[in-house]
């Protein structure tokens, strides 16, 4: 027994569980405006925090202690007050931020509920499907994923596909396959207005978020969210059909790269948004690699095979392997288009 080593260990364990417990509290301070309480007013006590946040002052006391303790809120010991450096305002209280992180909070949160589902499907091998999950994951993942698509969709992922650019200037037609809350199809409408926009998921609720998000838009001529599977929605000619973080959570990837080959023009393009992970195992031991098989355990997976053909790809699957995928579905070439930290940008043509 190496004592070096098991304290080492003991010290990464200690962290994670104050990270997970804080969790929780990330998402109070979310839901109550503590966080954009603290960015507006400045330095506050615990009873001023309270006060202008219509909350009991014993609960908000503990929490800013949690918060200073884990460098999300910073303490000022000679005169008691807590204040929100603007780094984390920057990321905890601006929702238009392209570093927002609380979807993320409600994320975790959400499939901690459904740990007893998961560990049941680790007995059975049965899949568990995205509706079963705690509603809390549907926000929180539109919330999550929001952020990235508003730093990099319309300025250099789109920019960076073949020609692309220039016929939603003109006027395409656009399908967004798994769109979810529609983050990502309202983003792409108020930056190509000629354009015609479809978004399709499978999940209700979803749908219906993604409708009130395009009437709020006031883009209700301009986008249209419909119930539809991956293998069978609607349409054909698009010029650009999208795929945001979920071809992997497809049952059967090929079976709807096939579709998806049928419903675009001849000379139309295929974007495949996907997590960024290596070819190899080893290649994802890091922290990024670490939240992505977590999400891909407790979620991904678990959507994939409660699906018809229960391939189960992952959320590492790698370039090579969605490439071996989308090849066989029948697209000819495929390139990667771009890349952040978080994401592959893959262009599939015919």
């Amino acid at each position: 027994m190496d004592e070096i080593k098991l304290q080492d260990f003991l010290g990464k364990a200690v962290h994670d569980i104050g990270a997970t417990l804080s969790a929780a509290l990330v998402v109070i301070g979310d839901k109550l405006g503590l966080y954009k309480t603290l960015a507006e007013a400045g330095p506050l006590t615990p009873f001023e925090l309270a006060k202008r946040s219509g909350t009991a002052e014993r609960y908000v006391r503990e929490w800013l202690l949690n918060q200073a303790a884990g460098g999300y809120v910073a303490y000022d010991a000679a005169t008691g007050r807590y204040h929100l450096p603007p780094e984390q305002a920057l990321a905890l209280a601006d929702e238009n931020s392209h570093v927002y992180l609380p979807g993320a909070f409600q994320l975790i949160t959400a499939v901690l509920r459904d740990e007893p589902k998961i560990r049941q499907a680790f007995r059975t091998g049965q899949g568990m499907g995205w509706a079963e999950h705690d509603p809390g994951l549907f926000e929180g993942t539109k919330r999550f994923f929001a952020p990235s698509y508003r730093e990099h969709l319309v300025t250099s992922w789109i920019p960076a596909l073949d020609g692309v650019e220039e016929k939603l200037r003109k006027g395409a037609r656009v399908a967004d396959v798994g769109c979810g809350f529609g983050a990502a199809t309202i983003l792409m409408a108020q930056a190509f207005p000629k354009s015609k926009f479809f978004g399709f998921d499978f999940h209700e609720p979803s749908i219906a978020g993604a409708r009130g998000s395009a009437r709020e838009a006031r883009l209700d001529g301009q986008v249209k969210f419909d119930v539809a599977l991956a293998t069978r929605f609607p349409g054909k000619d698009y010029d650009l059909v999208a795929f945001f973080d979920c071809l992997h959570d497809m049952g059967d990837p090929v079976a709807v790269a096939r579709q998806v080959r049928d419903s675009l023009h001849s000379d139309g393009t295929w974007m495949v948004v996907e997590p960024f992970a290596g070819d190899r195992v080893e290649e994802n031991f890091t922290p990024v690699g670490r939240v992505y098989s977590a999400a891909s355990t407790l979620i991904c997976t678990p959507s994939s095979l409660a699906q018809p053909g229960r391939m189960a790809l992952g959320a590492l699957a790698g370039e090579a392997r969605l490439r071996e995928v989308i090849q066989q579905g029948g697209f000819a070439r495929v390139r990667r288009a771009a890349q952040t930290p978080f994401n592959l940008v893959l262009e599939a043509k015919l």
